[in-house]
């Protein structure tokens, strides 16, 4: 059989919809635009960053939310040497996990660390946020994350 024998069909997968952010998520989103970071707090006490619309343990519906780092620790890390096009960075950079100063769960975020030399497991990292005029409210409103001793 030759590639001339095969049926094909272009096909564009795609999501028509939109959703509502809801107070909670829209507040989040909300915070990004203006350089914060909110979490919110579980039941059990516990923050999560980011936050849900529903306790994790309960499914109660989460309302309270209140600023948490900027700063804070990975706790876990991979390192993307070649990024692709879609991606935070378009030079290598790490994923990390960052368990933000007043959170209890982690954050997962692009590093702009430089070498993946330059990276580990308990490391102090800071957000950078875009410039404020280029801030829409979206998740792309922090940039990424950066060594603390990098910053000024």
């Amino acid at each position: 059989m030759s590639d001339s024998d095969v049926l094909k069909a272009p096909h564009v997968l795609e999501f028509p919809y939109s959703r509502s952010t809801g107070p909670v998520i829209g507040g989040f989103l909300t915070g990004l635009r203006d350089g914060r970071i909110l979490g919110t707090r579980g039941s059990a006490g516990q923050v999560v960053v980011p936050p849900t619309e529903y306790d994790p343990v309960t499914g109660e519906d989460t309302t309270d939310l209140f600023e948490v780092g900027p700063g804070g620790v990975v706790t876990s890390w991979s390192w993307a040497g070649s990024p692709r096009p879609d991606q935070p960075l378009d030079r290598p950079f790490a994923w990390v996990l960052v368990r933000l100063d007043g959170a209890d769960t982690g954050l997962l975020h692009a590093l702009d660390a430089g070498t993946p030399e330059a990276v580990s497991t308990g490391m102090r990292v800071t957000a950078r946020f875009r410039p404020e005029a280029d801030r829409i409210g979206a998740m792309a409103d922090l940039e990424c994350f950066v060594p603390e001793e990098a910053t000024p």
